[in-house]
């Protein structure tokens, strides 16, 4: 049988619950069945686990910092503290019970902080080097930079190869990585772009949007959406 896939969603404000086509579109195509999952049932997370085979935490809006000990930066975005704790719980709910989770853009940033991690605010503001644009001015599908992985990591099973090149869409980042995730993706400026479990069958955070990718046809994304599909049955 396809596995059940439960997909977050964007929030805005707290009332209006947005995903892009693409991400159900990718599910589908990789065998999965997506099911979106609204915010608000934080005491049912541990139930809704229970039933979903697989977890996919969308790109979106920014992250309350205070839940990394921080506060408010004048280039903090807009956030959803709903969507955060929901999304927090569902991650160590799943985690708990070894199911597979992937955390795409924003979803990388809240998995690495459901397991006590932190993250950039702005990296622009908050980094001193010089940095390779991370918000690029071009439609999804484009490739814009390139992403290196150690040869063993899950990343580079998956991959085919130690480096290759993604989109970009992003102004915050992974900063912090603790245990049981590691580093397994980097940018050529060293910002983080992948993270991965070394104690789960499948926990995988991107960067980027492989989403739009693998409707396009890429064979990198295809792939990282099956692998976990495949983990999810």
């Amino acid at each position: 049988m396809a596995p059940i896939i439960g997909v977050t969603s964007n929030v805005e404000l707290d009332y209006l619950h947005t995903v892009s086509n693409a991400y159900m579109q990718s599910i589908i195509q990789a065998g999965g069945i997506p099911i979106i999952l609204p915010i608000g049932i934080d005491k049912h997370a541990r139930q809704l686990a229970e039933k979903i085979d697989g977890l996919v935490v969308t790109g979106g809006g920014d992250i309350d910092p205070t839940l990394f000990g921080e506060e408010p930066m004048p280039n903090l975005g807009m956030i959803s503290p709903g969507r955060d704790s929901f999304e927090i719980l569902m991650i160590q709910e799943m985690m708990k019970m070894d199911k597979p989770v992937l955390g795409i853009c924003r979803g990388i940033q809240i998995l690495n902080i459901a397991v006590g991690g932190n993250m950039y605010q702005d990296i622009y503001s908050q980094i001193n080097e010089s940095l390779l644009q991370h918000d690029q001015k071009a439609v999804n599908t484009h490739l814009s930079h390139y992403v290196d992985t150690p040869e063993n990591s899950l990343l580079a099973k998956i991959a085919g190869q130690a480096r290759f090149k993604v989109n970009s869409y992003h102004h915050q980042a992974v900063r912090d990585v603790p245990k049981p995730l590691a580093v397994s993706g980097k940018a050529s400026d060293g910002i983080i772009e992948a993270i991965e479990s070394t104690e789960h069958k499948f926990v995988l955070g991107v960067q980027w949007h492989p989403e739009p990718l693998a409707v396009k046809g890429d064979g990198i994304s295809i792939r990282i959406f099956e692998q976990f599909i495949e983990n999810c049955r």
